[in-house]
């Protein structure tokens, strides 16, 4: 009788061999950044599939002593051999730090920096501009408006917005306190251009909608900035602020009623499936008794989206965001993301308490925070995952949602 053959087995496929759409599917199921390092790290077969899975992974909560959270973990994370301590904003992927001669941008996932002009070093239009009239930061204003030439020598000068609009075009909101002013470079630019007799507002957010730049102020107004090219150098710069949209404040923000309650605004641009968003966030403070030291408390937070009408020239109001949407709003870096496919419920909003220091009108009952989540169904408010806080002081104000992959 023949010796009956035994099936050879076949060596096992290296994990390199794993095929790509099986790497997506994989991926697909990681929503939070540390785990798809974690999955790159293994070969550059997977590396190279990290880089192609669409949607990218949900944001990392950045904390300026070099700390980042993911979203669902209360675990800290930290990019490896790389110290992202004291950065000063954030803008998308990138963190942005400053030094004598200027800023530059680190992206911590891809390692690429990019330098900024010193905003010391600022081309004026007309280039002989100089302030016309005395302005104090006291109260004591002698001018009709304020401008760049009142603002430019301060020590408190600092970028509240900054976005890379496309690989040629960086826009900032740059001022003091509650007013500033558009400033415009190209990356790796010598200086920055500003008009310097347009008048400083409280521009309260900007977003690069659609090929165009938005800011809005507190009053609600939306305005579309024009830009241009320098004849002499090709460096861009702005050529016209024109209003869009003419805004509805509540007037009753500037109103403190009989229960001592007030109410304070902050306001948001966010892009979101094709439509561009303001968010309004109330904050309803306790105001103390006329000659008393306490301070003004903050309260529960109240929120209202309204979409940009174009062609009424109107906010519309919404009373959704999308099913499968949430909103990342932050002072520094916010986003629009589908979330459906992590198993996640839309229709909500997530927000920190990321004050500045300059612009503090309220303080809190507990120095420590978080970040909040509101529901757009219910109308509700609770406290986010992962269950961390962070002292509520000046070194911390600048907590901060960070993208891994730019758009």
């Amino acid at each position: 009788m023949a010796e009956e053959k035994k099936p050879q087995l076949l060596p096992p496929s290296p994990w390199s061999a794993l095929p790509l759409d099986l790497a997506s599917l994989v991926l697909s199921l990681l929503p939070v950044y540390a785990d798809r390092a974690c999955f790159a790290a293994v070969c550059p077969q997977w590396r190279a599939a990290a880089r192609q899975v669409q949607p990218p992974p949900l944001p990392l909560l950045a904390l300026p002593d070099g700390t980042f959270y993911s979203l669902m973990d209360d675990k800290p994370f930290r990019f490896p051999g790389c110290g992202f301590a004291v950065y000063e904003n954030v803008c998308g992927s990138w963190l942005v730090f400053s030094r004598d001669d200027g800023c530059f941008l680190v992206n911590p996932f891809s390692g690429t920096t990019v330098t900024l002009p010193a905003l010391s070093s600022v081309r004026l239009r007309p280039p002989n501009a100089v302030a016309k009239y005395k302005w104090s930061d006291v109260g004591t204003a002698k001018c009709p408006y304020i401008t760049w030439m009142h603002i430019n020598d301060s020590e408190k000068l600092h970028i509240t917005k900054l976005i890379m609009c496309s690989s040629n075009l960086v826009a900032a909101l740059v001022g003091i306190g509650h007013t500033s002013q558009i400033l415009m470079c190209q990356p790796g630019a010598l200086s920055w251009s500003v008009r310097a007799y347009n008048q400083c507002k409280d521009f309260q957010d900007m977003s690069f909608y659609q090929g165009k730049l938005y800011t809005v102020a507190k009053d609600e107004n939306l305005l579309m900035v024009n830009i241009s090219q320098d004849h002499s150098t090709g460096d861009p710069q702005v050529s016209r602020i024109g209003q869009v949209i003419k805004g509805d404040s509540p007037p009753w923000y500037s109103r403190v009623f009989e229960d001592n309650s007030k109410a304070y605004k902050k306001l948001y641009l966010v892009e979101s499936c094709g439509m561009l968003l303001m968010v309004r966030r109330t904050i309803w403070c306790q105001v103390p008794e006329p000659g008393g030291d306490d301070k003004v408390m903050a309260g529960k937070n109240e929120f209202e989206v309204f979409e940009a009408d174009f062609e009424h020239s109107r906010w519309v109001k919404v009373s959704t965001v999308g099913g499968d949407q949430v909103l990342f709003l932050g002072r520094r870096s916010s986003r629009s993301m589908s979330v459906s496919q992590y198993g996640l419920p839309g229709n909500r909003i997530f927000f920190l308490d990321d004050d500045e220091d300059n612009r503090i009108e309220y303080a809190y009952d507990e120095e420590n925070t978080s970040f909040g989540i509101y529901s757009m169904r219910f109308c509700s408010i609770r406290s986010g995952a992962p269950n961390i806080s962070w002292k509520r002081c000046a070194e911390m104000y600048l907590a901060a949602w960070l993208f891994p992959e730019d758009r």
